[in-house]
């Protein structure tokens, strides 16, 4: 049972979905300990509470559909013990120059001739130089003429960096939290979590939406997931995109023995992400192909409503498009349609 005597009010006392809207956006923070409750609920009841709160809140059921190309892949300065893109570990993985404008506007096309709604592009850099910012805000303004959404990921920024991306019309900025506080030494030493913070906090400073969420399998106990998803859900406003990657173990990575999630935890996670950050869009990202579509399909129910769509997340494989569709007719979901962004703010 989560804490009645705190300012959240408990969700298992909603009568009605009209109740689980009123709860929800009267709620407040959210503490570890109520977190850790939901994760703790018996599997169904967590299930049938996520549903509730993602029919409240996307009454539609529709999935948005993400394609993510690496823009400049490889050679990063970077430790994070989960990457095959850090230029210190023996990957397959070879550092690579920035792409094209017209290269990158090919990907985008086929992209959204293949049903996708954003385009994220992706470099690995621990903080783009200003003329990078300049080579990348050419390519923002060329997929947004395309008429899709526009999301980057290009490391740190400074507050300049991130109003110059606004300016150029990118939508979102993703920069994942990556895990809990008390973990993330145990993965990463290159970046501290306060610089993930003040990324974020000049990507809203600047007018754009977040994208944030973080890695799960690398080791962490549950009520590391707990504050991991506590941080993301105090964060005012939350993010409108929350990716939820399940590790992918690479060779040559130091997580590449690292034993597989639990999939019943996996799609927990989902849940609770959904049940905490009614609003956002919560994504199922790298992983997806290991996880099998039972499992997929168990994620979709628990409140998941976008996905990276495509053959490729950045260095790791994808499920093909084709599969995708094929997925998502079998369980008679229907994807969006608009390619407007969804603001929090």
């Amino acid at each position: 049972m989560l804490d009645t005597q705190t300012v959240e009010k408990p969700i298992t006392l909603i009568k009605s979905q009209a109740d689980l809207r009123k709860e929800v956006d009267a709620s407040g923070s959210w503490s570890v300990a109520q977190i850790k409750a939901l994760f703790n609920l018996p599997f169904n009841d967590l299930m049938l509470k996520a549903q509730e709160t993602h029919k409240t809140y996307f009454p539609e059921g529709d999935v948005e559909l993400a394609t993510l190309l690496s823009i400049k892949t490889g050679g990063c300065p970077e430790d994070c013990a989960y990457c095959p893109q850090a230029a210190r570990y023996d990957t397959d993985v070879k550092a690579e120059k920035l792409m094209g404008l017209e290269e990158v506007l090919e990907a985008a096309k086929a992209a959204k001739a293949a049903g996708s709604n954003r385009f994220c592009m992706g470099a690995a850099w621990r903080e783009p130089k200003d003329r990078d910012i300049e080579k990348v805000a050419a390519m923002i303004k060329g997929v947004k003429a395309l008429g899709l959404e526009t999301c980057a990921t290009l490391g740190m920024l400074e507050a300049d960096q991130a109003q110059a991306l606004q300016e150029a019309g990118l939508d979102f900025y993703n920069h994942n939290l990556d895990t809990s506080e008390d973990f993330y030494r145990s993965v990463i030493s290159t970046r501290g979590y306060q610089d993930r913070l003040d990324t974020i906090s000049h990507v809203r400073a600047a007018g754009m939406s977040v994208c944030c969420g973080g890695i799960v399998g690398m080791g962490e106990s549950r009520e590391q997931r707990a504050a991991f998803l506590a941080r993301l859900a105090n964060l005012s406003p939350y993010p409108e995109s929350v990716p939820i990657n399940h590790l992918v173990p690479v060779a040559g990575t130091p997580l590449a023995d690292q034993k597989p999630l639990d999939p019943f935890e996996f799609v927990r996670t989902i849940a609770v992400a959904r049940i905490t950050m009614p609003r956002a869009r919560v994504r199922l990202s790298a992983g997806r192909q290991e996880l099998g579509r039972a499992v997929q399909a168990m994620c979709f129910l628990a409140g998941a409503n976008s996905i990276f769509y495509g053959e490729q997340l950045l260095t790791t494989g994808n499920p093909e498009s084709e599969q995708d569709r094929a997925l998502l007719a079998e369980l008679g979901l229907k994807t969006k349609q608009s390619s407007k962004a969804e603001v929090l703010i």
